[in-house]
């Protein structure tokens, strides 16, 4: 009977989809339930949901709540992390900030400024999770939902965790898309997709030993494939390969589709998650304001579906039956992608049975395609040091090497990006208490300013003479 504590309980997206997955699975339909969130009000609306659920289908579940997150944590077979730190108010401030500086994010919630600062507001709650962790339930398996997922997972890991992978139904959704490009049945598609969260390359894609690339590269130049994606097949189109993102999200983590309103017309023109500026917090949004007050469990189904494709009920009916699954996860690369650093988060084919799971090595991948995810790997290396250490200098960094910031804007005007967001955010920022980021006002040089006169080394006197001529 595994004991499994959900952190974070109270989405009716995460949490009630991963709970019905787990109940309507026969191996552990008899599991405890432990749900944990802050907010009172809104955990008992989701206890009671929960024991609707128990009751009408007669299930053997338990289902206990507590907003102790210690209590929830004490001696969980599982821990199920799907908290938002700051939920859509700090989410504004993600989206608008950088907006005025000219950062246009669609989604913003795992790199440019948005993520950045999502990450800086987990990170002291994932380290304090794991220190809790290490006491209650050291042998438990953390199961990571919250994003930023690279981020965060390369967090839990610095923080001394052993056991954990992060899970995003990006490979399942791209398959699906994949599957009609090439006129191949999803299940009949045999692949390899490895990278980063996000941005995980499928390496092959074959049907019973033959090549799939070429159709989908034949598809992809049509313009009724390419206008469903423009941005993901632009990626493939210069670089070769087929990705794990869509339009909206990938647009923001490279610096050619976002940074101007060309680009952004030519690639990022569809509605909504299509490239639409601030898609995600603007749904968010609409959503709060519409169902504040009540409770959405109330006229939810208690219905058992079959299993939806979210890995996490399938992990843990491996680990608890012995039924081999096999997923794409993210956990600490430790020299699964040479091209990576080992302490990064790699998304790799993860297999799991009872012995736990079992992550695949890669080796190295196209140059281009390491090429951009390294670029990305960077700024979440400095996010994490930033949000560990407290350092705000390193936050101006992550922000600085961030792809998309670093197309639109200045280096003064990343720093004051950065310490205006700092600044608005600092009640979700304990990490950052009394600190601030020092300012570097722009120097005027006033008309007819002459430089230094430094003297010149002789090693490069050919050259500057070299040039003085081609000036004349």
């Amino acid at each position: 009977m595994p004991r499994i504590a959900m952190i974070g309980a109270g989405s009716i997206v995460f949490c009630k989809t991963l709970m019905m997955d787990i109940m309507s699975t026969e191996a552990t339909a008899d599991s405890t339930f432990v749900l944990m969130s802050p907010t009172a009000e809104k955990l008992k609306r989701l206890e009671a949901y929960a024991q609707r659920i128990v009751s009408e289908n007669g299930l053997p579940s338990t289902i206990l709540a507590t907003t102790d997150r210690r209590e929830a944590l004490r001696d969980a077979d599982y821990v199920i992390l799907m908290f938002q730190i700051g939920g859509v108010d700090a989410f504004q401030i993600d989206y608008e900030v950088p907006l005025k500086y000219g950062v246009d994010q669609c989604i913003g919630d795992s790199m440019n400024p948005g993520g950045i600062f999502r990450s800086l507001r987990s990170i002291p709650v994932l380290v304090d999770i794991v220190e809790d962790m290490k006491e209650l339930c050291p042998n438990a398996l953390i199961l990571n939902y919250v994003n930023p997922m690279a981020v965060c997972c390369w967090t839990l890991g610095e923080a001394g965790a052993t056991r954990f992978v992060g899970l995003c139904h990006g490979v399942q959704t791209t398959l699906d898309l994949i599957s009609r490009y090439v006129g191949v049945k999803k299940e009949e598609i045999d692949y390899v997709c490895a990278g980063i969260n996000h941005i995980a390359w499928f390496l092959k894609i074959e049907h019973e030993g033959r090549d799939l690339y070429p159709i989908l590269r034949e598809n992809i130049e049509k313009p009724e494939y390419y206008i469903n994606e423009k941005v993901r097949c632009e990626v493939m189109r210069q670089f070769g390969y087929f990705m794990t993102e869509s339009t909206g999200h990938l647009s923001e983590y490279l610096p050619w589709f976002r940074k101007n309103k060309k680009a952004r017309d030519l690639y990022c023109d569809q509605p909504s998650f299509g490239g639409e500026s601030g898609a995600y917090y603007k749904w968010c949004r609409t959503i709060a304001d519409k169902f504040k007050g009540i409770d959405l469990f109330a006229s939810e189904s208690t219905k058992l579906d079959p299993r939806s494709a979210e890995y996490c009920s399938y992990i843990i009916e491996a680990l608890e039956t012995n039924k081999v699954f096999r997923l794409n996860g993210n956990i600490r690369n430790n020299g699964l992608i040479a091209d990576f650093p080992d302490n990064c988060c790699a998304e790799v084919p993860i297999y799991g049975d009872r012995s736990g799971l079992h992550p695949t090595y890669i080796g190295h991948l196209p140059p281009p395609c390491a090429a951009i995810n390294l670029s990305n790997i960077t700024v979440q290396g400095l996010t994490v040091r930033a949000g560990m250490d407290g350092d705000t200098e390193l936050v101006v960094a992550a922000m600085a090497m961030d792809p998309l910031t670093g197309a639109v804007c200045t280096l003064n005007e990343v720093r004051e990006m950065a310490a205006e967001m700092l600044e608005a955010e600092k009640r979700w920022l304990p990490q950052f208490e009394g600190k601030t980021i020092r300012k570097t006002p722009v120097i005027s040089i006033p008309k007819g300013t002459v430089g230094v006169d430094v003297p010149l080394d002789p090693a490069l006197a050919i050259g500057h003479r070299f040039g003085e001529l081609m000036q004349r």
